[in-house]
């Protein structure tokens, strides 16, 4: 591939774990990337030398997506990037990625925890993709990321599996209403992951992890190499009859 390909995604999240693979397959599908980060610079822009190793056009930006009162002037670092980097004023793909886990049981969820994961996987998701609009083509495309846990229940995870069913719900809204734009939104759901995602427990874990890959049909927990490329896939024009879907992409959990 070459950076002739003038397609952008932008890419919150993307200097580590999902995101990263998510970032470096899509530049393998010969597009160009503008990934976020939220305290590890360099981390991201080393990202940014892998997908330029690869032969595309990357930038990282700084990206606190619980301050959606930030999103105004992040917006104005994204036009910048691409008229300095790109040479282009639209991008044509968002994927909203960016996010934690915490790991509490139901009874002891403080409101505190509720409203974090609230504002990082829900709002940050619902007006991130408000403001990016104005900045994406017409006929380009939104990913959103939920979870297995939005379909099967694993204990303590009762906030952030509420949360990736609002996403799901605004992931059909969204593929509706900006359907007159060409624009499609799908959901991809991840099952668990072996990164540093909440503390890394199912890649560090022994025991957890054990445990979620006898639960799968495939006999193991997914990688991060697992996801990255199934973002890449919605992005691509073989995807272009696939919208306000979920795919989960999990092995085959809880079957």
């Amino acid at each position: 591939m070459n950076g002739s390909n003038k397609k952008i995604a932008l890419v919150t999240g993307g200097s580590r774990g999902l995101g990263k693979d998510m970032a470096l397959s899509l530049a393998q599908r010969g597009i160009n990337v503008i990934l976020t980060y939220n305290s590890k610079k360099e981390e991201a822009l080393e990202v940014v030398r892998e997908i330029e190793a690869i032969g595309q056009k990357a930038a990282a930006l700084q990206l606190n997506v619980v301050d959606s009162s930030s999103f105004e002037r992040f917006f104005g670092e994204v036009k910048a990037s691409l008229k300095n980097v790109f040479g282009l004023e639209t991008f044509d793909f968002l994927i909203n990625n960016a996010g934690i886990g915490i790991h509490v049981p139901f009874t002891e969820t403080a409101e505190e925890q509720f409203d974090t994961l609230m504002n990082i996987h829900l709002k940050a998701a619902f007006f991130l993709t408000q403001r990016a609009l104005p900045l994406m083509n017409n006929g380009g495309t939104i990913v959103n990321v939920s979870t297995g846990l939005a379909r099967f229940t694993f204990p303590g995870y009762a906030a952030y599996a509420t949360m990736k069913g609002g996403i799901e719900t605004l992931t059909r809204y969204q593929a509706k209403e900006l359907g007159s734009r060409g624009i499609r939104a799908n959901v991809i759901a991840p099952g668990a992951i072996e990164t540093d995602f909440g503390g890394g427990a199912v890649r560090d874990n022994a025991d957890l992890n054990a445990a979620i890959a006898s639960q799968t049909a495939l006999g193991r927990v997914g990688r991060a190499t697992d996801i990255g490329s199934v973002v890449a896939f919605l992005c691509s024009d073989d995807a272009k009859w696939i919208n306000g879907q979920r795919l989960e992409a999990s092995g085959g959990m809880f079957l």
